[in-house]
């Protein structure tokens, strides 16, 4: 028979911080593997928000370079500058955007800079599944760029873990 207290009698703290490491990461395999159909599904519901949203704005510089005296679905003529808060608040009250973080802020917002909002950089932290697109309003001369972007998952200043688009005029 096995002598139990012989060998607990041998059980020092580098054995127990062993034992301890292996049972972390035994826990921490089961959790990551157990969760990953969620945030996989997130990250997809937040590319398929960022998508529509670039797909809209595009539409509209479309229809507006075949027929410039017209007029946006927000109101502001194709011939002049886009107005950035009425475009977000058109995408507000008429897109369906899904919400996968239940954030409590507006799932598309304007920003200085797109970019770092979307990646993360300089400390800047950042609200996953939030589009930011750019402050300045887009103008109306050929080429003017307009920015969107949002970050997907953590860390956002990972490779693939946002989504940046221009879209130009």
């Amino acid at each position: 028979m096995i002598d139990f207290r012989r060998k607990l009698k041998n059980f020092g703290p580098l054995e127990v911080l062993v034992l301890s490491s292996i049972t972390y990461v035994v826990i921490m395999l089961v959790w990551t593997a157990s969760t990953r159909t969620a945030v996989v599904q997130k990250a997809n519901d937040i590319k398929a928000n960022h998508k529509l949203v670039v797909e809209f704005i595009n539409n509209q510089v479309n229809e507006c370079t075949s027929n410039e005296e017209g007029t946006t679905l927000w109101g502001d003529n194709c011939n002049s500058a886009w107005i950035s808060s009425k475009i977000v608040n058109h995408i507000l009250n008429n897109l369906k955007l899904n919400n996968p973080y239940n954030i409590n802020k507006p799932l598309i917002q304007t920003s200085q800079d797109p970019r770092i909002q979307a990646e993360g950089k300089a400390g800047q932290s950042t609200d996953k599944g939030i589009i930011f697109v750019s402050e300045s309003n887009f103008e109306s001369e050929a080429g003017s760029e307009w920015v969107i972007g949002t970050c997907v998952k953590s860390p956002c200043v990972a490779a693939g873990n946002n989504e940046l688009v221009s879209a130009y005029r």
